[in-house]
């Protein structure tokens, strides 16, 4: 259902009235008000039965709950806490299973919540840790191991035109795949040149790219919708610590290398300068040696990847073991009855949910982890660039 979030029962009452009205179709309405037909039609059948009490909202909660756990377990569970008054769930499961083998004791997270009910889970205060560094990067050994994408310092060509100019490369044979001033230096602008690369070369397993926009945010896992595109599209985005350049180094080499043969000075106009990008892209590609590559050109080292670019944006799959949550449109999920906010980023998409530890939950969208839930639904992200899968195989 997508009422608004404020004022829910003044966005219902206006509802009512225009259907009262007759001004405007059952679907006009619905789409106005952005919810389906269907709801349209239980709000007012509930207007005419009960009035304006019928508008409120109503509990979720089941009638019936087949997998309660039992008052004996429960006293069960908490009475051995009360022997073992530091063991944790893990612990008090493990003994209960050792003990009576043949009872169906709850999971470690439910043993948690139980403890918790009767208030034996003791509150550590929060303390502020800094952001945890950002796993490794992944090994540059083989071309498509790695593209390198960044925006070289944007300048202005000598009629006064910004430009911005994106560079995207394989780090490997330092092949340059695109040089493109662009128009706009936003996710929108960057997408249909990344897109058209992989078109053309297919898919590497990894791109790596500061933590600015369009590449990363603020948000669970610093995923941009950029990002989230590059992981539906099966690459891996993975983006260098703040502060150090030196981690992208041989795609900054690149950029020292362009702006001294085509922005020192500028050309004329935007046309005129990337009619320089071209040049300089097929000369560095295919004429200038590089020490690195033993006096080698890139496009003598450089070999299209071996996974090509089915045009389609997939959905990540998750293990049947996970739980599987879709952002809401406010950048929300539903855990433990209660909205946990991941990101804008992801909104529309699935996240898988999977137990970890002892009432610990890991929250990914495909190989990059989120963050954490534990059983009262309390939301801890995972570092920025932080990955806990490998990318995806060549």
């Amino acid at each position: 259902m997508a009422w608004k979030e404020t004022h829910v029962m003044d966005e219902r009452l206006m509802f009512i009235a225009e259907w009262q009205a007759g001004m405007k179709t059952m679907a006009e309405l619905c789409r106005e008000y952005e919810v389906s037909r269907k709801t349209g039609y239980k709000l007012i059948n509930r207007y005419a039965a009960e009035g304006v009490d019928g508008l409120k909202d109503r509990s979720h909660a089941a009638h019936h709950h087949p997998q309660a756990v039992s008052e004996a377990i429960a006293a069960a569970v908490v009475g051995l806490r009360a022997e073992h008054p530091s063991w944790g769930p893990k612990k008090l499961k493990a003994l209960l299973e050792r003990d009576e083998p043949q009872e169906n004791w709850p999971a470690e997270s439910t043993i948690g919540v139980i403890l918790d009910r009767h208030g034996l889970v003791r509150r550590r205060s929060r303390r502020r840790r800094g952001a945890p560094p950002p796993s490794p990067l992944q090994g540059v050994a083989a071309a498509n191991d790695v593209w390198g994408i960044d925006f070289k310092g944007w300048f202005r060509t000598q009629d006064g035109n910004r430009c911005d100019p994106l560079s995207l490369s394989d780090l490997h044979s330092r092949y340059v795949l695109r040089l493109q001033a662009l128009a706009r230096p936003d996710g929108d602008g960057v997408w249909p040149v990344v897109e058209a690369a992989f078109r053309e070369f297919g898919l590497p397993r990894t791109i790596r790219s500061d933590n600015g926009p369009p590449f990363a945010s603020t948000g669970a896992g610093g995923l941009s919708r950029l990002s989230v595109k590059l992981i539906k599209a099966g690459v891996c985005p993975e983006r260098i610590e703040p502060g150090k350049p030196q981690q992208n180094g041989r795609h900054e080499r690149m950029h020292r290398t362009l702006k001294a043969e085509t922005a020192s000075p500028p050309a004329e106009t935007l046309r005129a300068q990337q009619r320089r990008f071209d040049t300089f892209r097929r000369i560095f590609n295919e004429v200038r040696p590089h020490e690195a590559l033993s006096q080698n050109t890139p496009a003598s080292v450089f070999q299209p990847p071996s996974r090509p670019y089915c045009g389609r944006l997939n959905e990540p799959d998750y293990p049947d073991d996970h739980k599987i949550r879709r952002v809401r449109q406010n950048g929300e999920i539903k855990w433990a009855g209660d909205r946990v906010f991941l990101s804008q980023a992801l909104i529309g998409e699935p996240v898988g949910i999977a137990e970890v530890d002892d009432g610990l939950f890991s929250v990914h969208f495909g190989m990059v982890l989120l963050g954490h839930l534990d059983h009262a639904g309390n939301f801890t992200r995972g570092a920025r660039s932080q990955t806990e899968t490998n990318p995806p195989p060549p």
